[in-house]
């Protein structure tokens, strides 16, 4: 995988130029749907990304945010998946909590992931069996993740959405901090570097951009990344005959992040909020 993670980071660090280009200026806002705005900032790190992973790897399959899904949208070997701007909400704010995000899929697991937050130049990388980093302003250090026994959980939680779940599981869990963050990559890089102990969204509000190169990430650290109902994430399954592309694209059943260490408590924890969500385990 060294050429794909090369290849990753290199575009990722300079679509993040690009976004920073457009953040610079009075950028318009339009609206793909309700609660769902998009910039020419998401437009142009997308175009940029997908052209030169389609370069790079032609016979790979790229599905991306801002881009018409492909014709092999359940492809099962190496498939691309790509948020050109993971949060969008944070980079209207102008407050700096956006990412740039490129994970690869083979046969159907997160294998390689790129996470690159442009303000503060902040780079998160993993291939998982392999090692996951991370680069600020040139400098590289490891990220392994160590368990840190006796101290009460922090959560990192969404500063734009929160789930009306949240502070419901936050007490199940005895949560002692909360650390509030835009994109979802940059909640899974402060976990992966020690300062946060879990993540989860309960609703099928994230894709799966949103998921493969964070859970890359995570995994490759040493955490552990699944469903709400502690089950792995499947890139490119059908969820069922009559699905719709955005239902194929979606974590339908929520996602959880964790340190690796706490992830079963925390999916014991999570059991009431699934039955009062009504969600099934996906048959293996």
């Amino acid at each position: 995988m060294d050429k794909e993670l090369t290849v990753a980071v290199e575009l990722a660090r300079r679509a993040g130029q690009a976004v920073m280009d457009v953040y610079a200026t009075e950028f318009a806002v339009a609206s793909k749907g309700r609660n769902d705005p998009v910039t020419e900032a998401d437009r142009q790190a997308n175009d940029f990304i997908v052209t030169g992973l389609k370069e790079a790897f032609p016979q790979d399959t790229v599905v991306a945010e801002e881009s018409p899904p492909p014709d092999d949208l359940l492809a099962s070997g190496r498939v691309w998946y790509v948020d050109p701007l993971d949060g969008t909400k944070e980079f209207i704010a102008r407050n700096g909590e956006f990412s740039v995000m490129i994970g690869l899929a083979v046969n159907g697991q997160a294998q390689l992931g790129v996470v690159y937050r442009p303000e503060g130049d902040v780079l998160y990388a993993g291939d998982l069996g392999r090692e996951a980093w991370m680069e600020q302003r040139g400098i590289r250090s490891a990220l392994v993740i160590k368990e840190q026994a006796g101290r009460p959980l922090t959560l990192a939680v969404s500063r734009s959405h929160r789930h009306p779940m949240v502070e419901e599981i936050s007490r199940a869990l005895g949560v002692g901090n909360e650390i509030p963050s835009g994109s979802v990559g940059l909640k899974i890089g402060l976990i992966a570097r020690g300062e946060a102990d879990v993540y989860l969204e309960p609703g099928p509000y994230t894709k799966l951009w949103d998921s493969c190169a964070p859970e890359a990430i995570l995994r490759a650290a040493g955490g552990a990344f699944t469903t709400i109902l502690g089950q792995p994430l499947v890139y490119g399954q059908r969820v069922s005959p009559r699905a719709s592309v955005k239902d194929q694209l979606a974590n339908t059943h929520g996602l959880l992040a964790s340190n690796g260490f706490c992830h079963e408590r925390v999916v014991q924890a999570l059991k009431p909020v699934v039955e009062e969500l009504g969600l099934k385990p996906r048959e293996t």
